[in-house]
């Protein structure tokens, strides 16, 4: 009889012991830190499972010579330094643990919060330098003032809960939080631009996407309450920091406080040479307690995998059954197409989720569609990275319901997929696969169209649309901002009298040109949809 393999647990950054110590339990652990890539691709080649912190790149490659891997597991959230796509097509789970520094974050947020109100590090550095300045020191009272948040996810919430305990009147926006979610966390839902003229202070915990990039421009700093502090332990793309340097200089913001920036280790000596930023090199979930809570995560996912057992924060879906795939593949495209067209389409925080499909499609396959669905429509609302695997367990968290059904009415379409978003007020957009399995948007709400998901969408709802000239003007306005258009129809009128015209564009339209459309006689709405270049593939 063959003995059992013992697997070998390969460890390429520095972890807790108290994480190694599962780790021995279930096989044989090489810790290997700190190794170039042609060193670690030879250490892979054996390995059953690789654990990773931030430091070590688990490139294409690596993953191409670990043969015999099953799980990577990063002990922390972000997995930038994981080539996902190349573990996936290789069938090779990828675990983080997101959930071990979230206290961890939240306190760092709140420390700088406060070091920057008293001028703490300020005070440090006059009084090390044989100074008694206490004059300069004076800082600001904490109780009574308004902390304004930008994301209430998990970090978020936690930072709102510190907040109220410290006499704080907290704001916040994010679109996709109930308003009894936030006031479980003691917040008060407001617009952005709401949150910006409140807030004392500004602390971000949004996550970083294409959507966020520069979230907190110039525009937006010059909307900050006089005398604000800004505080960043998120993401440093949220922030320009041209324009957050000009703000601080101009004395239009009191002070910043970073724990992240656009380049790390960050290289902007303008910024850093600023007396009233006060920086921290990306530490706020480096606590003792943190890192061993993230290491035991790791260590305890990487061990349930290896026995057979779902892993608790999957990162990426595992690849399908081959039988599945000649069914499933063609749908999920149009799955995530529709999930971006109707994400842009929702106001207000998501509450139920719908997915209709063709009759045929087993329970099984419809549930993947749905996921897949799901995890496109929450994909940048979470700062957990979101995919069909875990966006069911993301959205019951967030007391979404998640509903499918099957039907044989298709509007005379063979494969219809149809999906309702419950927001406010609630969204339906309908989707076609037609010969050779090429997908179309073919209805929003009570408008029939024909619609590629592909580069950009324009679509604007107007009154009166039969008046003539209108299309041309539109034409005319982008043409005149360098956009060019590939298509353009105009659906037939609703009952309310107010037509749909959708445009497909090839690149981003500009925000003037945009407002512009906005005031021609009769547009009643407009929304630009970007669809991503390449939707979800299966190998």
């Amino acid at each position: 009889m063959t003995e059992p393999t013992i697997p070998i647990i390969l460890v390429c950054d520095a972890l807790a012991e108290e994480g190694l110590a599962i780790l021995r339990e279930a096989g044989e652990v090489r810790v290997r830190t700190g190794l170039p890539e042609p060193d670690l691709l030879r250490e892979v080649v054996d390995a059953d499972a690789i654990i990773v912190r931030s430091a070590t790149q688990i490139t294409a490659t690596v993953i191409e010579a670990a043969t015999r891997c099953r799980v990577i597991a990063r002990a922390g959230v972000g997995v930038d330094n994981i080539d996902v796509e190349a573990a996936t097509r290789r069938g090779i789970l990828v675990v983080n643990s997101p959930a071990g520094n979230i206290l961890a974050a939240a306190e760092h947020a709140v420390a700088l919060l406060m070091a920057a109100a008293r001028c703490i590090p300020q005070g440090n550095a006059s009084t090390k330098a044989g100074e008694w300045d206490r004059k300069s020191c004076s800082g600001r009272q904490i109780q009574g003032k308004t902390l304004g948040l930008i994301g209430l996810g998990n970090v978020g919430s936690e930072v709102a809960k510190r907040g109220r305990a410290l006499g704080l009147e907290v704001l916040a926006y994010d679109p996709y939080i109930t308003a009894e979610r936030a006031a479980a966390a003691g917040a008060a839902l407001a617009s952005f631009d709401e949150v910006l003229q409140q807030s004392d202070f500004l602390s971000l915990h949004a996550v970083a996407s294409s959507e966020t990039e520069k979230l907190i421009g110039a525009a937006q700093l010059a909307r900050l309450k006089p005398g604000a502090i800004l505080i960043n332990t998120a993401r440093g793309s949220l922030i320009d920091e041209t324009a957050l340097i000009a703000a601080l200089r101009e004395g239009t913001l009191a002070a910043a406080a970073l724990d992240v920036f656009a380049e790390e280790p960050t290289r902007n000596t303008e910024l850093l040479s600023l007396p009233n930023v006060i920086v921290t090199p990306h530490v706020g979930a480096m606590t003792h307690e943190a890192q061993i809570n993230v290491a035991l995560d790791a260590a305890r996912q990487v061990v349930e995998v290896l026995q057979g057992k779902p892993a608790r924060w999957p990162v990426n879906a595992p690849p399908l059954p081959p039988e599945a795939l000649q069914v499933v593949a063609p749908f999920l495209p149009l799955a995530e197409a529709l999930a971006r067209l109707a994400r842009g389409l929702l106001i207000g925080p998501l509450r139920r989720l719908e997915m209709t499909t063709p009759a045929d499609l087993s329970p099984e396959y419809l549930g993947y569609v749905t996921a897949t669905a799901l995890a496109a429509v929450m994909a940048g609302i979470t700062d957990e990275t979101v995919n069909a695997i875990n966006a069911p367990l993301l959205a019951r968290e967030r007391h979404i319901e998640v509903a499918q059904a099957r039907r044989q009415d298709a509007r005379g379409y063979t494969n219809l997929l149809e999906l309702r978003l419950q927001g406010d007020p609630e969204t339906v957009v309908a989707g076609a696969l037609l010969d050779r399995d090429i997908p179309r948007i073919v209805g929003i709400g009570d408008y029939d169209l024909d619609l590629p998901p592909a580069d950009t969408a324009l679509l604007i709802w107007r009154k009166s649309p039969s008046r003539p000239g209108f299309i041309g003007r539109v034409g005319t306005l982008l043409g005149e901002a360098g956009v060019n258009i590939s298509a353009i129809q105009v659906s037939h009128e609703a009952p309310d009298e107010v037509g749909l015209m959708a445009l497909t564009v090839q690149s981003a339209i500009p925000e003037d040109a945009l407002a512009e459309i906005n005031n021609l006689d009769g547009v009643t709405m407009t929304r630009v949809i970007a669809f991503p270049e390449r939707q979800t593939e299966l190998s």
